[in-house]
């Protein structure tokens, strides 16, 4: 089989999976376009042209199956090749542009919104990385369409969406042991350094840890932008005795961080599944996650506050002071690719039996 693989926005966690997918799906003779993580407003629109005019010879060529993120324009790229209309269309959804959350500098994104709508319905099959991301879609079209002059009837069409879409993770690669229980006092941040991903609960958490007199230490990796948010700059200052590394990590340095971590903390307001966060918790380190989102669905009650700062707070005082109280290392295994590669051959090959 032929197969073409679409990555519009390829960030890391899109390039990991790509890559996942061409190394595990090893049956498809994969063809892969990505184009860099950047001009996000630019991108998501206007893919299909920057592929016509700098990829139009691998565009004009058969294929069996098109896996295509929901960063890509499916819909305007088939118009453009209707020949790549004969494939078997799959549009994987990493993320939905209907349940980002909103800021001051980001105004609701119509045009990325109506992206992911349009290559959806352009799709034989649609593809979520949890229940989450497929609910959170589907009820952002809902109020989305509500808002269109000509109130669009399109409620059998989302109906069907819902009923024939699936749910499969982004598989993480499988490690060749098991890590041991830890009983340390180092906890990781290791997410974008962006507002969404909520910077202050997680420091001032660690502030009223540090006034009070608990010990501990912090690696802050993650990735960094030209603009953050003030809190990091503030943190820096405080955390100096507290700071075993600040900011971006190289690879093998990243993963040796992790295996010696004990804890790996989210506060966010916008995750989809948290690959950062499993890789955290597959090495050993033990999650700590909010009650909201994605996470329900991946950790169990014992790794979850109630999402406020005060509760994370209460929960890291434990875990740090009463190392026993603990619960066991997470088992990673179910989110790994010996245990989802049949899944994705399956729903890549053309098996009705996913």
């Amino acid at each position: 089989m032929k197969g073409l693989l679409l990555s519009a926005y390829a960030a890391v966690s899109h390039q990991h999976w790509a890559q996942g997918i061409c190394r595990h799906v090893d049956a498809i003779d994969w063809q892969l376009l990505e184009l860099p993580p950047r001009h996000f407003s630019w991108r998501i629109r206007g893919n299909p042209l920057t592929w016509t005019l700098d990829a139009s010879d691998v565009l004009e060529r058969h294929y069996d199956v098109i896996l295509a993120t929901s960063m890509v324009d499916l819909a305007t790229l088939v118009g453009l090749h209707p020949h790549l209309g004969r494939a078997r269309k799959i549009v994987y959804f990493h993320e939905n542009q209907f349940a980002y959350p909103l800021s001051a500098e980001r105004k609701s994104e119509v045009e990325a919104q109506m992206v992911n709508l349009y290559s959806a319905l352009a799709a034989d099959q649609v593809v979520f990385n949890t229940t989450y991301n497929r609910d959170s879609f589907l009820g952002g079209v809902r109020r989305f369409l509500k808002r269109m002059p000509e109130k669009v009837r399109i409620g059998a069409t989302l109906d069907r969406l819902a009923r024939d879409a699936c749910v499969v993770p982004v598989p993480i690669e499988p490690l060749n042991e098991a890590m041991p229980p830890k009983r340390g006092r180092r906890i990781v941040w290791n997410h974008r350094w962006e507002y969404d991903k909520n910077p202050d609960d997680f420091f001032q958490a660690l502030h009223g840890l540090k006034t009070r007199g608990i010990d501990f230490e912090v690696a802050v990796m993650g990735q960094r932008f030209r603009q953050q948010p003030e809190i990091f700059e503030a943190a820096h200052a405080w955390l100096k005795g507290h700071l075993l590394c600040w900011g971006p990590q190289p690879g093998a340095t990243y993963r040796e961080i992790l295996e010696g971590a004990d804890i790996v903390v989210s506060t966010t307001f916008h995750e989809f599944q948290g690959l950062s966060i499993m890789e955290a918790a597959q090495r050993g380190c033990l999650p700590l996650v909010p009650d909201r989102l994605c996470f329900p669905e991946l950790y169990p009650r014992e790794y979850r506050y109630d999402g406020t700062r005060h509760d994370l707070e209460v929960h890291l005082e434990r875990w740090l002071t009463y190392p026993d109280a603990r619960p066991a290392p997470l088992d990673t295994r179910a989110w790994e690719w010996p245990h989802l590669r049949d899944v994705y051959c399956r729903l890549l090959m053309g098996s009705d039996n996913i």
